[in-house]
C-alpha cells in the first residue's frame, strides 16, 4: 500500500502561504516604519526651525552680552586693584616715615 501524502502536501502548502503572508507583514512593517520615522524626522525640522533656532539665537545674544560684560568687569577690576595698591603703597610710605624719625631719634 503506498502511503498518502495528500494530508501532509496540504500542511505543507498551508504552512508556506502562512509563510508568505508573515514576509508580506514583516515588509509592511518595515515600510510603516520607514514612513512613521521619516514623518517624526520633518516635524522635528519644523520644530527645530520654529522654535530652536530662534531661541538659540536669543542665547547667543545673550551671551555675547555676558561676554562684553564680564570684559568691562575685568577691565575695572584691574582699575581698581592698581589704585588699591597704589593707596596701600602711599599708606605703606606714610607710616614708615614717623617710624624712621623715632629712629633717629633714638640715637
Amino acid at each position: 500500500m503506498a502511503p498518502d501524502l495528500s494530508t501532509t502536501n496540504v500542511l505543507l502548502g498551508i504552512m508556506a502561504a502562512v509563510s508568505l503572508l508573515e514576509a508580506i507583514a514583516v515588509v509592511g512593517l518595515l515600510l510603516g516604519a520607514f514612513l512613521i520615522h521619516r514623518r517624526v524626522m520633518q516635524v522635528l525640522g519644523s520644530i527645530e526651525e520654529r522654535q530652536v533656532a530662534p531661541a538659540l539665537a536669543r542665547l547667543n545674544a545673550i551671551l555675547d552680552d555676558v561676554k562684553s560684560v564680564t570684559a568691562t568687569v575685568r577691565q575695572e577690576t584691574g582699575r581698581i586693584d592698581r589704585l588699591v595698591d597704589w593707596i596701600l603703597d602711599a599708606l605703606g610710605r606714610r607710616r614708615r616715615r614717623p617710624d624712621e624719625e623715632r629712629s633717629s631719634n633714638v640715637m
